[in-house]
């Protein structure tokens, strides 16, 4: 028996990327806040106990669900490879062409016999919103009038997404500021960077990306 294949979209509830807020097929809103680390081990006891008194005191003050997300994948070193050779080629002393050409062999031994790993923290956070009832009358008006219910209905939708994303704005400066208080930077993703954090999480395979996020070329924390 032939089985019916069926889109990737279908299995991805996920219905658009809107100004770096993801929507829902169900009509809920989504923002992914991008965010630094901080080690606990470099810091003195004193220091470690008032980092995570601070953390549990943004933790209760939220009244809202929020997901936290690590994403770990494999470093991608050949950017800084080809950094490396296009110094060298400049290079007009022989003697630090030589030391770099070793020093970009070891790099090359070394990530080839170490998995060295690069971490992203995200801070998923969620606006419910119920979906719009929109009534149809039936009848041979309907079809008159159709265009005009559509542009209604657009612009009603429109509407109503800007004040929902208000509303999760206001929810993404609470982690912001709860997350500065515990010493950790962090800001929201645009459209391109969200876009980028799926493909990559649909795509675990590939190590390539046009944004890298782990460096923060584009999202400075």
């Amino acid at each position: 028996m032939a089985l019916s294949a069926k889109a990737t979209q279908e299995f991805v509830p996920i219905k658009e990327v809107r100004d770096g807020i993801v929507v829902m097929k169900d009509g809920q809103l989504r923002a992914i806040v991008l965010a630094n680390s901080t080690n606990l081990s470099l810091k003195s006891e004193e220091e470690q106990k008032a980092t995570i008194m601070q953390f549990q005191s943004f933790l209760n003050t939220i009244d809202f669900p929020i997901q936290i997300v690590v994403q770990s994948r494999r470093l991608d070193i050949r950017p800084y490879l080809l950094l490396l050779e296009n110094r060298m080629k400049a290079q007009t002393e022989p003697l630090l062409k030589i030391q770099t050409k070793e020093y970009m062999q070891f790099i090359r031994n070394f990530t080839e016999t170490t998995n060295i790993m690069t971490k992203n923290f995200f801070i998923i956070v969620p606006y419910s919103v119920e979906k719009m009832v929109t009534s149809s009358s039936g009848g041979i008006f309907s079809r008159f009038f159709s265009k005009q219910t559509k542009a209604m209905e657009k612009e009603a939708q429109t509407k109503d997404f800007e004040e929902k994303r208000s509303q999760l704005d206001q929810r993404i400066g609470v982690i912001e500021q709860g997350l500065a208080r515990c010493g950790i930077k962090s800001v929201e993703l645009g459209t391109e960077e969200v876009v980028e954090v799926f493909y990559k999480v649909f795509n675990p395979g590939e190590i390539e990306g046009k944004i890298n996020l782990s460096q923060g070329e584009e999202k400075k924390l």
